[in-house]
């Protein structure tokens, strides 16, 4: 991806994603809010994305 935009775009809304998915399948009985596993588990989702989302070498002139 050359865009760097985009790139930050999708980084964010992958870290959301797992935020999201984490903690909707909790029960009501056991509270609302989001454990401190999930926000780490959607940093290091958000890391992994912008890690693997980053432009190459080559570059085009």
């Amino acid at each position: 991806m050359k865009d760097r935009g985009l790139r930050t775009f999708v980084t964010v809304l992958a870290g959301l994603a797992v935020i999201y998915f984490g903690s909707a399948g909790r029960d009501p009985e056991e509270g609302g809010g989001v454990s401190g596993g999930v926000i780490v588990l959607g940093v290091l989702a958000a890391l992994l994305v912008w890690h693997l989302t980053r432009p190459g070498d080559k570059t085009v002139k």
